[in-house]
């Protein structure tokens, strides 16, 4: 059941229906049936019977094939994306993926936090027929991936621990004080290098894209050591932190800054 939120002296009965509905469905990691819905939202199911259907019609609901339960579809993830912040990051970062791309002879995808999880907002596929692509939208949880972890190095305190809490109120066993260790390795070096949370042989790469020394994303490599390659892990960083840096500079200062 969504968290009771402070009174306020304006209320939308309608809207506030729709809006925990669309809350409950965008952090379920499945269909919801009218009766799961019902509950999870606190409502009769025939409070909300009417506003399933009004969110299917205007395409932000869809019904699973078979058994009828609703999920979320990418309509609100197209509406974010023309944000101007998130519209601009990917309008800055798509050249500097394509030549790292190029480059390294991996792919690449870039990250934005939501709420407890990362996803995906482009990615750049590599000249070659061999890598791993991560599609756009794909979600996990922040803790688990390392694109998270460089997400949560790259904050101040007070905005670390505000994700802290949102994390530990889906993930009861978090163990902050080991995610803070961590974190604090990743910080120091100024990228994060993990074994992949998902695929076996792949490494995942990571470095924060800053604004004003916060990351407001954050570009991955899933690498994947190949024999007729000559590009190495220590190469892919390399290439990779540069192009972080670069992306950087765009967005603090519409141009890349001349470095001797």
């Amino acid at each position: 059941m969504p968290k009771p939120t402070p009174a306020s002296k304006y209320r939308a009965p309608a809207l506030d229906k729709g809006l925990d509905i669309l809350e409950l469905l965008a952090s379920a990691r499945k269909p919801l049936s009218i009766v799961e819905i019902s509950e999870g939202v606190g409502r009769s199911r025939g409070e909300i019977f009417r506003m399933l259907q009004v969110l299917e019609e205007r395409d932000y609901l869809a019904r699973a094939e078979g058994d009828g339960s609703y999920c979320i579809t990418p309509r609100l993830f197209r509406l974010a994306m023309e944000q101007p912040p998130v519209k601009s990051a990917i309008e800055a970062a798509l050249p500097v993926m394509h030549r790292l791309a190029e480059t390294t002879e991996q792919a690449c995808h870039l990250v934005v936090p939501s709420r407890d999880q990362i996803v995906v907002i482009a990615r750049a596929d590599p000249p070659g027929e061999i890598a791993l692509v991560v599609r756009i939208g794909h979600r996990r949880p922040m803790s688990q991936a390392t694109s998270g972890h460089v997400l949560l190095a790259f904050q101040d305190e007070q905005m670390r621990e505000h994700w802290f809490d949102i994390i530990a109120s889906q993930e009861a066993d978090l163990d902050r004080r080991k995610l803070t260790r961590q974190l604090a390795q990743v910080r120091s070096q100024g990228y994060a290098c993990a074994r992949s949370h998902v695929v076996d042989a792949v490494t995942d790469i990571s470095a924060p894209v800053l604004h004003h020394g916060r990351a407001v994303c954050a570009l991955t490599v899933p690498f994947i050591e190949q024999r007729a390659s000559s590009q190495t892990r220590q190469r892919t960083i390399e290439a990779l932190c540069r192009a972080t840096t670069e992306i950087s500079d765009i967005l603090q200062y519409g141009t890349v800054t001349q470095r001797r």
